[in-house]
């Protein structure tokens, strides 16, 4: 239901919590989510401290609504950079990648929020950050799984020896996400996934040092086709990249 829908108390309630939703991720800005009160919310909101309770129960429900909001923005610019990619897998592998770098870059506190240093005391409820927290997954496997699907990967000779309970696990993400990958695309697709959001935490954390690479793009362009290179794509490295994004 869109605000437009709404009755005027239910609108006014929706506009009040998206202002505290704002200046939450001003303060994440500012001063780190370990730091959020939502007693400094509702100073800067122009409210006295009890009233903000009527909107949010406690500061863990406005991380958890800034948490929700963090993973929903980011599948969002995900897939908005995908509505007119090329078809090819491994030319989407590369967008999801650049986008979730450019918008951890532009959005930096807030990434961290969802893959930084977690937040002392604060445990995110699966039942409200799961669905929203998979969607660029999801978007990742989906493109690796249809790769190997059209037959663009080259492929070992065997899947890897795995315990009991790992292939199960295998098994239970295959089934999830409606995939057909075998176990070693499965495990080179976690390698993928974990490598991509690791190297984007490098560089929106400055974990390299400062000075130690001009180009950041570049680097990460470099680790990109490593990536491919790791889940079996034989294809060339595209001529010219965006590198906009420092």
């Amino acid at each position: 239901m869109s605000s437009d829908q709404l009755g005027p108390r239910a609108r006014a309630r929706a506009q009040t919590i998206a202002e505290i939703k704002r200046i939450g991720r001003e303060h994440l800005a500012s001063q780190g989510a370990a730091a959020l009160s939502l007693r400094a919310v509702a100073r800067d909101l122009g409210m006295v401290s009890s009233a903000v309770y009527r909107y949010v129960s406690s500061r863990d429900d406005l991380l958890t609504m800034l948490v929700v909001d963090g993973y929903n923005a980011l599948g969002d610019a995900v897939d908005a950079a995908l509505t007119d990619a090329p078809v090819d897998p491994a030319s989407r592998f590369r967008i999801i990648g650049r986008t979730v770098r450019e918008w951890a870059l532009a959005e930096p506190a807030w990434y961290g929020l969802l893959y930084g240093t977690p937040v002392p005391g604060y445990h995110a409820p699966a039942e409200d950050t799961s669905a929203p927290g998979l969607r660029v997954i999801a978007t990742l496997l989906g493109v690796i799984d249809s790769a190997y699907r059209a037959g663009l990967l080259d492929t070992p000779g065997a899947d890897p020896a795995i315990s009991a309970r790992t292939a199960a696990d295998f098994a239970a993400i295959r089934e999830q996400f409606d995939l057909i990958a075998p176990d070693w695309l499965i495990a080179a697709a976690l390698g993928a996934w974990t490598t991509l959001f690791g190297a984007v935490n490098f560089d929106v954390f400055d974990m390299y040092g400062r000075d130690t690479f001009a180009d950041r793009a570049e680097i990460f362009e470099l680790q990109i086709e490593q990536l491919l290179g790791l889940l079996g794509f034989a294809v060339p490295r595209p001529v010219s990249t965006d590198r906009s994004v420092r």
